[in-house]
């Protein structure tokens, strides 16, 4: 099977101003770590599965459970991490609590994500 190469600049040259300008506009780098560690919760199947329910409707960790074959331990410990990283909010009604997706911008995230995939 061959091996693909990454493509590489032939030129010496360097676009000093180009670098200048992004270089100004970068975020600073402890920003870019809570990107990627926002990015790495979308790395886990099961927490993707929970946040395409929650992204139809607000649901109780017993129906996420049954819904998605789990238990519901299993269940509350990805709703920690998820909770975690600002992705989902509860709120509780007598004994039972209620998880839904935490704001608009992640039902924006994920409709992007998924309309990425799609293409």
């Amino acid at each position: 099977m061959e091996q693909q190469q990454a493509e590489v600049c032939e030129c010496n040259a360097i676009h000093q101003e180009v670098v200048d300008q992004v270089k100004k506009l970068m975020p600073e780098e402890e920003t870019l770590y809570d990107l990627a560690e926002l990015f790495k919760v979308f790395g886990d199947t099961t927490r993707v599965r929970i946040l395409c329910a929650l992204f139809e409707s607000e649901m109780c960790v017993c129906d996420i459970s049954v819904l998605l074959g789990m238990t519901q331990s299993s269940i509350s410990h990805q709703l920690r991490v998820l909770k975690s990283a600002k992705l989902v909010k509860n709120r509780k009604e007598g004994k039972v609590v209620y998880y839904s997706l935490d704001d608009e911008h992640i039902k924006h995230i994920f409709a992007q994500g998924l309309e990425h995939i799609r293409e």
